[in-house]
């Protein structure tokens, strides 16, 4: 089947590929290259001389390289060689050792919906009863 057919459950960013911008997947992305941007995909595999500077939402990030930016993941692996600089949420999570975090690790419970945004004043008016 040929690279970019229509019926493919994965896509593969090569070594020699650098993007410049932000990348969304529907299926899994096995990255090796570069990316400068946000990075929104089903699974991620990340090799270990990859950079991704940028977000990263995925329902699984297997990390091996290097992510300067958050990460949001249900479940997350990071591999001895990874480095990751940036708060990380996950419901699961394996670091190996070696692997390095720089940033605050939330843990979301299962199936836990992320936090509303906070309630902002629009409009202050006297009440009636001057309260």
């Amino acid at each position: 089947m040929a690279t970019g057919a229509r019926h493919t459950t994965f896509s593969i960013l090569g070594s020699d590929v650098v993007v410049t911008g932000n990348v969304a997947a529907s299926v899994d992305l096995h990255v090796d290259g570069k990316i400068e941007g946000d990075l929104k995909c089903a699974n991620l595999v990340q090799g270990e001389a990859s950079e991704i500077k940028g977000a990263v939402v995925a329902e699984t990030a297997k990390i091996a390289g290097l992510v300067d930016g958050s990460i949001d993941a249900k479940t997350l692996i990071v591999h001895a060689t990874a480095r990751i600089t940036g708060d990380v949420a996950y419901e699961t999570i394996t670091i190996e050792n070696g692997g390095k975090v720089d940033g605050k690790l939330s843990h979301r419970r299962h199936g836990a919906a992320k936090a509303p945004p906070p309630l902002e004043v629009v409009e202050s008016k006297p009440s009636a009863l001057g309260i």
